[in-house]
């Protein structure tokens, strides 16, 4: 029987991966702080601990047992995650996760990356293998965290994920903030528009990281769709899905400093050694978000 302990089960990737692994025949234990709605699936268990104290670490593996780990839990508060001092307590508690994954006979540990550890001033599309050179402080998190998960002599993988949007994104971020406004008829103020950005809908990102858990692949892998378009491109679709492209300002706030021009990735390993391919067009994904928020 495979066994699967998610954590982070409640949050915007976690809940989109709970569906995919029932289906792929896992007995599926999901955590939560308890501070987050549980997702109600069947077929799913819910443990309730603070998966940054050491004791509750060790009382849900010992619980569980499982053969299994899919680690999405971190900090993801917007304005907060890039700077905030629990980064590091995520490192910590991600290492130690790994140290009990492994002196429970766990046979695959698969943790969530991000695009934030690579060199940002490189405007070529992102490969596993090239030098990290992370600009902050989360990056250097997830990067540290990352190394010593895929330097573990057990069966891990990373996966390195890119920009997101889709159901139960927080409205703080970029595409639920250009919806919201345009359904309510208000003005979508936006930057200049033209940085250039990989977009994946959460489904399809929840879909690739169950599928990177089910193969044998190790090692950095990055999740994304491998088609970059520009930011333009992302709200002007919107405003044409919702029919209010002339609430659309681009060019009315000011980009943050540290905004890279093109931030993309290179999904050769997805494709090739996992087999994996996006199952929506970011047409397809936004009119179904547009609609998620309309029912919300």
């Amino acid at each position: 029987m495979k066994r699967v302990l998610v954590t982070g089960a409640s949050g915007f990737i976690g809940r989109q991966s709970l569906p995919f692994l029932v289906q792929n025949g896992y007995e599926v234990h999901a955590v939560s702080s308890g501070t987050k709605e549980i997702v109600k699936v069947k077929g799913v268990t819910w443990q309730a601990a603070n998966l940054l104290d050491e004791d509750e670490r060790s009382r849900v593996m010992n619980q569980v047992k499982p053969t299994h780990v899919l680690h999405f839990a971190w900090i993801a508060t917007p304005g907060e995650y890039w700077t905030s001092p629990l980064n590091e307590e995520w490192v910590e508690a991600t290492v130690d996760l790994l140290r009990l994954a492994k002196e429970h006979g766990v046979k695959r540990f698969v943790g969530a990356g991000s695009s934030a550890e690579y060199d940002w001033a490189t405007d070529a599309p992102h490969v596993e293998t090239e030098t990290l050179k992370p600009a902050t402080p989360y990056g250097m998190a997830k990067a540290e965290a990352g190394t010593m998960v895929y330097n573990e002599s057990m069966s891990t993988a990373w996966g390195r994920i890119f920009h997101l949007y889709g159901p139960y994104e927080d409205g703080r971020r970029l595409v639920p903030d250009v919806i919201k406004n345009l359904l309510e008829g208000k003005e979508a103020a936006c930057t200049h528009g033209a940085q250039v950005r990989d977009f994946l809908h959460v489904r399809d990102t929840a879909s690739a990281f169950v599928s990177l858990l089910e193969s044998d692949v190790t090692g950095a892998v990055n999740i994304a769709s491998g088609t970059p378009v520009t930011i333009k491109q992302v709200v002007e679709t919107i405003g044409r899905l919702i029919g209010k492209p002339e609430l659309i300002t681009l060019g009315k706030k000011e980009a943050p400093k540290n905004d890279p021009a093109v931030l993309t990735a290179d999904t050769t390993r997805l494709r090739t050694e996992i087999g994996w391919q996006p199952s929506m067009t970011l047409e397809d994904g936004l009119n179904e978000t547009i609609e998620w928020w309309k029912a919300e």
